[in-house]
């Protein structure tokens, strides 16, 4: 079968590891089926794995892709739902130490068949295309996580998503609109405050520009280069949910803020197959879609994975294989 795939990591230039070609197709072991891919969609993640991080020379060649959607040899038409808990794990399995994501212990989803637990199928709304759906289970899992289970609101508040543009900053201030919340984001160029007011955020300001009040939680993906902001911008109180730290994983902490405010730092990864079909209902409910960037086969995914590493993208960026 045709895959996108690492041989080599190769931290300086990761997309000189993006190799397009021929893998053998996925023999499923027990409790596991095979998927035909109709729509996967593209994250940092996959940008990551190209440099090498969290995937050691010995796993590779390593397809690439946590996400998918496609059809089971029956016909049913499912999503992918990308944790992978160990064997014999129960509960909440983003809290399983050993479980994975796709393309990190198992072969990822950028290629025309894999294989998953059948456990991690999830039935596709008809109301979602399959390029739309494919968008669903890295980015809005992670945002619904965020804003729900993790954010300690409880009722209709004020969030800030630092970013517009990147996949969960994108699918944060949809899901934050949807579940009733005041939204404010920031993005560095004009054409990306515009993109956040068409998602729905009600205003939109230049990175670490002082807001009109404070808030009650942020929605952060970026790292180094909000984090002061995001602390800056808490009310009492107020939470902070970090969940990615593309532009560097240690800025410096603040901790007189954080206790003298009485902030909550907490992490997130991912989400339960239970918040992806709560995710899946919230969209069935609003009307709420991915917006995507662009749709792409396999000869044009280096230049797309590029425009993502850029961040040149606005939306989501999906392969159709």
């Amino acid at each position: 079968m045709r895959a996108a795939f690492v041989e080599a990591a190769n931290p300086a230039d990761p997309l000189a590891a993006l190799v397009v070609g021929e893998r053998p197709d996925p023999t499923p072991g027990d409790g596991w089926v095979n998927v035909r891919v109709r729509a996967a969609s593209v994250n940092h993640h996959d940008v990551w794995s190209l440099r090498g991080v969290g995937l050691p020379a010995e796993r590779m060649p390593m397809i690439l892709g946590t996400d998918a959607v496609g059809t089971t040899a029956d016909g049913r038409e499912v999503l992918v739902h990308a944790v992978i808990s160990s064997a014999g794990w129960s509960g909440d399995e983003t809290l399983d130490p050993r479980r994975s994501l796709l393309s990190e212990q198992h072969q990822g989803t950028f290629a025309e068949w894999v294989a998953v637990p059948e456990a991690n199928l999830v039935d596709k709304p008809a109301g979602l295309s399959w390029e739309e759906a494919a968008c669903v289970p890295t980015a809005y899992l992670t945002a619904f996580r965020m804003l729900t289970r993790d954010s300690g609101l409880w009722k209709p508040g004020t969030v800030l998503v630092q970013g517009t543009s990147g996949g969960v900053a994108s699918a944060a201030i949809q899901v934050a609109k949807a579940l009733g919340h005041r939204v404010w984001a920031t993005a560095r160029s004009e054409a990306k405050r515009e993109f956040g007011l068409a998602l729905g955020a009600d205003e939109v300001f230049e990175p670490g520009a002082r807001l009109p009040e404070r808030v009650d939680l942020v929605v952060e993906t970026v790292g180094e280069a909000t984090w002061s902001h995001s602390l800056k911008s808490l009310r009492p109180g107020g939470t902070v949910v970090v969940c990615g730290a593309t532009s560097g994983p240690n800025p410096p902490a603040d901790l007189n803020r954080v206790f003298f405010l009485q902030l909550r730092v907490i992490g997130s990864t991912m989400g339960t197959r239970s918040e992806l079909e709560g995710v899946l209902s919230l969209m069935e409910r609003t009307g709420m879609r991915p917006p995507i960037d662009r749709v792409v086969g396999f000869d044009a995914l280096p230049a797309a994975m590029a425009a993502l590493g850029a961040g040149e993208v606005l939306g989501k960026v999906v392969l159709t294989p």
